[in-house]
């Protein structure tokens, strides 16, 4: 057996297995394909998580769980705009006649350039970074991307209705995702649930998977996983239907064969971007530091670093600094501690990535009476 292995492998614990180069080139280069999968959370956001998966006919290569920075890039674009309508409260003297008053000047409209919103493109880009990623650890031929539908009346509001001409916020970007990823290899979009027989979800049903639909927030293979893994093995088998005098037939063609791989949890270090202005004023006109990637020590933020005290060993990131000591945080972004910078040890500088790989192969779940 070989094992590939490239920089990457180690940081996303991506290992493939394979039994000889010869057959990489022939058998991968002709089955293997990655397929990404944007899913919907049930209660919770549905920005929050994505799976992606990626599948040969013989083996499921790599399975990934992405912690989507939605809501932090809400909240922290809300906080901008309340900052700056404080400014220019204060800059603006009321006392003056309007047209003596500090006022900027009317501005063309700008509402009409075909932008994504600042928290769904740092989505679409988390995503698509990942994908690059992938393409180079793997010779991909083929992206299968599934749309996300809405049903929803957007006129009355009825949970029931079926217009056909609903919208959902889910909805927003994906067409611009699918620009991004046709350049990287030919995409085929499925929905959730098809006519012909060919849905996520039908799929995922005959090949005996179960998905997790109580806690879609849990960081397992069950939530999101499993779909980027079922999308990809629409490359490899689907459903056909036939027709005779008296009844309509159908059968799925194909072989797939779905194995334990390798899993991750991957997020974006939530680290605040460089602030000029705070929240509350300084005094005397002298701003300090808030927010960006530099420290006053060698490291970074966003590097994985080890750290002891008290004679126990931690290993995490580096989220913040003082003057003497460096805050190390886990991949969640909860601080471990202060370590002393003496004490702190550099494993990989930042790549703007936070991969924590499952320890060995994970297994997707299967429906009850699957053998």
């Amino acid at each position: 057996m070989t094992i590939l292995s490239s920089p990457l492998t180690h940081s996303m614990g991506i290992e493939v297995h394979m039994t000889s180069a010869k057959s990489l080139r022939s058998r991968v280069r002709r089955n293997s394909q990655a397929r990404f999968c944007r899913r919907v959370r049930g209660s919770d956001s549905p920005f929050d998580s994505s799976g992606i998966g990626v599948q040969s006919s013989l083996f499921t290569l790599w399975m990934g769980h992405l912690v989507l920075p939605f809501k932090t890039v809400k909240e922290r674009m809300k906080l901008r705009r309340v900052m700056r309508r404080a400014r220019r409260g204060r800059r603006i003297n009321r006392k003056l006649p309007y047209s003596k008053r500090c006022h900027r000047q009317a501005r063309f409209d700008n509402r009409r350039q075909g932008k994504l919103p600042p928290s769904i493109r740092a989505n679409k880009q988390l995503e698509l970074r990942v994908v690059k990623e992938l393409f180079k650890l793997f010779p991909i031929s083929a992206i299968h991307y599934e749309l996300v539908m809405a049903d929803v009346d957007k006129t009355s509001g009825r949970k029931s209705a079926r217009s056909g001409i609903g919208f959902s916020p889910v909805m927003v970007g994906q067409r611009q995702m699918l620009n991004w990823l046709s350049k990287l290899a030919p995409v085929v979009t499925h929905k959730g649930w098809q006519r012909d027989g060919n849905g996520t979800s039908q799929l995922r049903q005959w090949l005996g998977l179960a998905k997790d639909k109580k806690n879609k927030a849990n960081q397992t293979p069950a939530t999101h996983a499993v779909d980027g893994v079922t999308l990809a093995a629409f490359e490899f088998t689907r459903w056909q239907e036939w027709h005779s005098d008296n009844a309509k037939h159908g059968d799925w063609s194909g072989y797939v064969q779905i194995t334990p791989a390798p899993f991750a949890v991957i997020r974006r270090p939530p680290i605040s971007r460089r602030q000029l202005h705070l929240c509350v004023p300084s005094k005397g006109g002298k701003r300090r530091k808030y927010g960006g990637t530099v420290t006053r020590l060698m490291f970074s933020k966003g590097d994985k670093v080890i750290a002891e005290k008290a004679g126990k060993t931690y290993v995490g990131w580096c989220s913040g600094d003082t003057e003497r000591q460096v805050s190390v945080s886990d991949a969640n972004w909860k601080r471990l501690g202060q370590f002393t910078a003496s004490k702190v040890q550099l494993l990989q500088r930042s790549t703007g990535l936070i991969v924590v790989p499952s320890t060995g192969l994970s297994n997707l779940p299967l429906l009850k009476g699957s053998i």
